[in-house]
């Protein structure tokens, strides 16, 4: 028997990831925007400011773009080129991360299962689609069409209204210490924190649990283990 009365997930970088060719994306931005290609994407990321901004994620790239044209010298119009990458991506194209399928249906087995994604529906849906995700999950809330995102309390509360569940009943999986974590907290829920490597460390957040792999959920519901913080990991 599970220890939680439901399970959510975030989604991006946590259910699935995206599946474009991104050096042929990149390309095509660049294309599109009439620029002579410049840099590399893996020169690119490092330059964004943390995690994407779902109100103005053209503003957001565009920093990234502005900093990577200051290093190779060249003068460009940061938000041309940001505008063009949007235009080019394909929203739907996305996969699950490895164990994703089988989480969803251990969760499922335990209780009501949710999703809270910060992003706006508008962007959300084709992913969701995409990944035949409504058919497995109970209830969506898109954060980025409220007032307040991740890691604010209202989507919590809003997720857990739609699931009939008390906060303290809810396990909330995320990658993000930051939102995932940090909002769970705040909102009274269990966290666990998917890291994306073994070395990782969660200080000065403290995640219920962390798990090193979406495989590692099954074990934890069919159990109530001492919760792993930062000294543990």
């Amino acid at each position: 028997m599970s220890r939680f009365a439901a399970v959510a997930f975030d989604l991006d970088d946590t259910l699935c990831r995206h599946d474009h060719d991104v050096t042929a994306l990149y390309r095509r931005a660049f294309e599109a925007a009439g620029v002579e290609p410049f840099g590399e994407p893996d020169e690119l990321w490092p330059l964004l400011d943390g995690a994407p901004d779902p109100d103005d994620r053209v503003g957001y790239l565009g920093a990234g773009f502005a900093r990577l044209a200051a290093q190779h010298g060249r003068n460009v119009d940061p938000i041309a080129l940001a505008e063009a990458f949007e235009a080019v991506a394909d929203d739907s194209r996305v996969a699950y991360l490895p164990g994703a399928v089988d989480a969803l249906s251990v969760a499922a087995a335990a209780g009501p299962v949710g999703i809270l994604t910060n992003g706006p529906e508008r962007r959300q849906r084709a992913k969701v689609e995409a990944l035949g995700l409504a058919d497995r999950v109970d209830a969506i809330v898109y954060a980025g069409d409220l007032p307040r995102r991740k890691p604010h309390v209202e989507p919590f509360d809003r997720l857990t209204t739609a699931l009939s569940v008390d906060p303290g009943e809810m396990l909330y999986v995320g990658n993000s210490l930051s939102y995932d974590v940090a909002g769970a907290h705040n909102a009274g829920l269990r966290s666990a924190w998917l890291r994306a490597d073994p070395d990782d460390a969660a200080a000065p957040y403290r995640p219920d649990y962390v798990l090193d792999s979406l495989d590692e959920l099954a074990a934890l519901l069919r159990c109530d283990p001492e919760p792993e913080t930062e000294a543990d990991a």
